[in-house]
């Protein structure tokens, strides 16, 4: 990174200040003013958890995918989702979006998640789960739970097999989502082919001394700050003991085997680097199939930017390349 845009990162960086909450949604909230908004091919529809919904959007690569969908059916099963995706032959991601626990939602990652569904050709359904700290922890991994059990084992609301279907999330979104395939391993109801986590947030514990150097060699000057990580916690937690809960902080899991095909992305000047590459590196250990690249120029969150930022290019080449891997392994 040059020495310009790391004093512009610096900057913008308060390695010292509590998080605002409230300050921070408002500032993630800008990302909804989005001109483009009007020409995406979206669906809003929900899936009920227990007596609670969990909305979800629903993005079309193409003209295509978006006209296989019977409209009015989905309308008429809205009240309990079991909308008719028709001739949908497109594989599906499901994305978890980041923001600490605590910011963002569907809408703030419109622009992502069209993109995701136009770069990578899948349907991309994305979960807009409860934030923290008016919903804790697990409230958010068992909504995304209960989306993700209820698009795996019915055919009829995408219209796709299971081993078709991608979970994938980034920061906060990539612990739920290596916590919901635990889960999903743990409980037995339905089986994860695959997951992509991007940048995730794994640990419990962003101390000076927590084990992992990336934490203090980029925990001040890069955006996210150690400061940032500690406060995400403190708002997502319902109690101390959450601290030791796998499905909290999927790094402590001890059994790791039987877990899906896994992507992993870090980035070279994110606080959460080494726990990415440390879960990468145990997931492989217990025999798991896993791939993991590190982004030379990555700063967290640097996803959320346009596909022609080169961090950006890059992680698309390695996330097409690893689903189009996978989907020649299942022929």
């Amino acid at each position: 990174m040059n020495k310009a845009m790391h004093l512009f990162l610096k900057a913008l960086s308060d390695p010292e200040t509590k998080l605002d909450v409230q300050k921070s949604r408002r500032l993630m909230n800008l990302k909804t003013i989005d001109p483009f908004k009007g020409f995406y091919r979206t669906l809003d529809t929900k899936i009920y958890h227990g007596k609670h919904e969990v909305p979800i959007r629903i993005y079309f690569p193409n003209e295509e995918s978006y006209d296989t969908v019977d409209i009015e059916e989905l309308q008429r099963n809205e009240k309990n989702y079991s909308g008719n995706m028709g001739d949908n032959t497109c594989p599906v991601i499901l994305y978890i979006h980041g923001g600490g626990f605590v910011t963002e939602s569907v809408e703030s990652y419109n622009r992502v998640c069209w993109n995701l569904a136009k770069h990578t050709g899948h349907v991309v359904v994305s979960i807009d789960y409860p934030l923290a700290p008016e919903h804790r922890f697990p409230r958010q991994i068992e909504d995304c739970y209960a989306v993700a059990r209820a698009v795996l084992t019915d055919r009829s609301i995408l219209n796709v097999e299971p081993e078709q279907i991608t979970l994938m999330g980034d920061s906060a979104g990539g612990n739920i989502t290596a916590a919901v395939s635990l889960m999903a391993r743990d409980r037995g109801e339905f089986t994860v082919a695959r997951q992509i986590l991007i940048y995730p947030c794994l640990n419990n514990n962003y101390e000076e001394n927590n084990g992992f150097p990336s934490v203090m060699e980029n925990g001040q000057d890069y955006l996210l700050t150690r400061q940032n990580m500690a406060d995400y916690l403190e708002y997502y937690q319902s109690s101390e003991e959450d601290k030791s809960n796998p499905y909290f902080a999927p790094l402590l899991e001890e059994n790791l085997k039987n877990l899906p095909d896994t992507l992993i992305i870090t980035g070279k000047f994110d606080p959460l680097r080494d726990e990415g590459e440390t879960f990468a590196r145990k997931l492989k250990e217990a025999g798991n199939k896993v791939e993991h690249h590190r982004i030379e120029e990555g700063i967290h969150g640097f996803f959320l930017l346009e596909p022609f930022y080169t961090p950006v290019r890059e992680t698309y080449g390695y996330i097409n390349e690893f689903l189009q891997n996978e989907e020649k392994e299942m022929k």
